[in-house]
């Protein structure tokens, strides 16, 4: 699985990098035929005191690609909620095709 985490408007620190390959390593236990993984962080509202922090994933699967996007004031919480969103995503086609 090839991992690439891109910051936008502004650079991100080794713990919050550190945080999250820990947490896409787990990945592997849904399925084991991903691929790529794309990492996207970004601040929305630059121009407001309130920075929101944006998450997006992009998973790369043979004949699949799964897109999560996720909205919280800490980049933490934007990527756990978007990395549950995607499991739900992996686990519901995995059963499709399955049935």
């Amino acid at each position: 699985m090839n991992v690439n985490i891109q910051t936008v408007h502004f650079d991100a620190d080794r713990k919050l990098l550190d945080y999250i390959n820990s947490r896409l390593e787990k990945l592997n236990i849904f399925s084991d035929r991903i691929i790529k993984v794309h990492v996207y962080l970004k601040i929305d509202n630059l121009v407001h005191a309130v920075k929101d922090k944006i998450a997006e994933i992009r998973v790369h699967v043979p004949r699949q690609n799964f897109f999560v996007k996720s909205t919280s004031k800490s980049f933490e919480s934007s990527f756990d909620d978007a990395l549950e969103t995607l499991v739900n995503q992996i686990k519901r086609n995995k059963e499709r095709k399955a049935a």
